[in-house]
């Protein structure tokens, strides 16, 4: 079953036109995914635009894979990348603890499924499977809570570590920083809430080995991917690694240098896109970050200086570009130049992203141009809600339309009990006020013979009752959910399942809750059944 975006509330216009209606923003995207005709000519630029990197980016690769034992699979498509004729299907994310939710695994999946169909129907190229770690971003909270469902069906939601409350707390980067003890606390908590299963010990002893006290999130984050994807020959690119940021010195050095010019370009195509839809990413005037032993720092102009953000510290330009010259790998971009640096560095043909990287995407293209790198095709990830047998089977019973659960979960919940229900509380009510509406129209009417006053009174006593018939409705409707209140148990678990939080399942649901269930397999399970090219949200049944 698929499920129309533009049913699901919460999805911005500019995503729901860039999938159905990509005439009304055609002005802020090169390409449209869509146009397969496109697609050669987007091969042929990206390919002919990495000769300075190749040899370079192929060398980084073996390097950061020492220590581990890639499958055949994915050396072969390591060593690809110094080929020409080579190119990159890429998509990222920030390091959540177990991998954050599930969309981040669905990205991972149409990357790789898609890096197999265009290597199947374009036999002048390759197309390999690149996650980009996104290592250098310094938001903690972002990354310190998954959610999953506990054994009574209920949302639970477990930290790591305690959150940053102050924003001058800085941790710095996210894939340096280290974890800690506070992981035993997190465990704790893990196992309390989880089911004990037949698959319990196993999924809990392999996550052990990946975060434990010592390792970076980096380290662990890397560790969770390769053992779930290498199979599948997925190549995990480490973009802090400091051979990478000695790659990115120009994109880096120009930014600081010209960072007028783009702020300009960006501030006016911001302002075009807030005239119809909303400018995903407040612009700054530096795309860049300086991380020191204190933390990660925006990096802002101050007259004729650099200064960091909230910090006495600054730097002349010449200082500044000396730095990047000699130490770049204290330099990253922010969510604006990632991208540049990403397709800068990688043959990017296509990038896989979600609902708010193609919205921010709108505003990143002009800076294609300006720093003369390639774009790639857009390409929106599958989107999916996984139904477990028994949810599937109350869904069945109840004869509950999903599509309807999504857009109103309540209204669908009063739905499924009046349809149980000898006597719908909506009608009998609604019956009575119209009742009630037509004897005051008449009893109106009736007085206007007697008195003109009398008879517009009579409203205001109408008014009364109908106030009191809607608070005995209330009261109706409590009687009627308390007479069947296992039934909307049995909705709750549906809906805890398939709209945790009110949201969807694959942005709040982490994989170690079906993982724990079924065993590590329910991944590949998974990956069999996520479709690629429906661009509608899809619901995989488990039998």
């Amino acid at each position: 079953m698929y499920i129309n975006f533009s049913d699901i509330p919460g999805n911005n216009n500019l995503f729901l036109d860039y999938l159905y209606e990509f005439e009304n923003v055609k002005k802020f995207y090169k390409i449209n995914f869509r146009d397969k005709d496109e697609y050669l000519k987007t091969f042929q630029r990206v390919s002919n635009s990495h000769d300075h990197s190749r040899e370079a980016l192929s060398q980084t690769l073996k390097e950061q894979y020492q220590g581990f034992n890639p499958s055949a699979k994915t050396q072969k498509n390591i060593s690809a990348l110094a080929d020409k004729k080579t190119l990159a299907v890429v998509t990222g994310q920030q390091l959540g603890i177990l991998g954050g939710p599930l969309y981040t695994f669905y990205k991972l999946m149409t990357a790789i499924k898609l890096s197999t169909f265009l290597s199947e129907r374009y036999d002048d190229y390759y197309f390999v499977p690149v996650f980009w770690l996104e290592g250098d971003d310094h938001d903690f909270n972002e990354v310190r809570t998954i959610n999953f469902l506990n054994d009574n069906n209920e949302i639970a939601q477990i930290s790591y570590g305690q959150a940053v409350e102050d924003e001058e707390e800085n941790k710095g980067s996210i894939g340096n920083l280290k974890l800690n003890e506070a992981l035993d606390q997190f465990y704790t908590d893990l196992e309390k809430n989880l089911r004990v299963t037949e698959f319990t010990p196993q999924i809990f002893e392999k996550i052990k080995s990946f975060y434990n006290s010592g390792k970076t999130f980096k380290e662990a984050f890397k560790e969770l991917l390769f053992w779930m994807f290498d199979q599948y020959g997925l190549i995990i690119f480490d973009p802090q690694d400091k051979n990478i940021k000695n790659l990115l010195k120009p994109i880096f050095k120009k930014e600081i240098a010209d960072f007028r010019i783009h702020t300009e370009k960006l501030v006016k195509v911001s302002a075009e896109l807030e005239e119809v839809y909303h400018a995903q990413v407040k612009v700054r005037p530096v795309n860049l970050f300086y991380s020191n032993e204190e933390g990660r720092y925006l990096i802002e102009p101050v007259e004729n200086e650099f200064r960091l953000k909230r910090k006495r510290k600054k730097f002349t330009l010449e200082e500044i570009l000396s730095h990047i010259e000699s130490e770049p790998e204290k330099f990253s971009p922010n969510v604006l130049l990632r991208p540049i640096c990403q397709d800068y560095v990688l043959p990017t043909a296509f990038y896989v992203g979600g609902p708010s990287e193609i919205s921010y995407f709108a505003q990143v293209m002009p800076l294609y141009d300006f720093y003369k790198v390639e774009s790639p095709i857009i390409y929106p990830r599958s989107s999916a809600t996984i139904i477990e047998k028994n949810i599937n089977s109350i869904i069945e019973k109840f004869g509950i339309n999903l599509p309807e659960l999504f857009i109103d979960p309540d209204k669908l919940k009063q739905k499924v009990i009046d349809s149980i229900s000898k006597t719908s509380v909506e009608e009998v009510f609604n019956k009575t006020s119209s009742q009630i509406e037509l004897s005051f129209d008449q009893l109106k009417e009736k007085l206007f013979e007697f008195d003109k006053t009398i008879s517009d009174v009579s409203s205001k006593y109408k008014e009364k009752i109908m106030k009191y018939l809607e608070e005995l409705k209330i009261k109706a409707y409590e009687a009627q959910k308390r007479k069947h209140e296992i039934t909307l148990r049995q909705i709750e678990r549906v809906v805890n399942v398939a709209l945790p939080n009110s949201n969807l399942q694959e942005r709040e649901i982490n994989f170690i809750y079906f993982a724990n269930k079924y065993g590590i397999e329910i991944v590949n399970k998974v990956f069999e059944e996520l479709t690629i090219n429906k661009f509608e949200h899809q619901i995989i049944s488990l039998s």
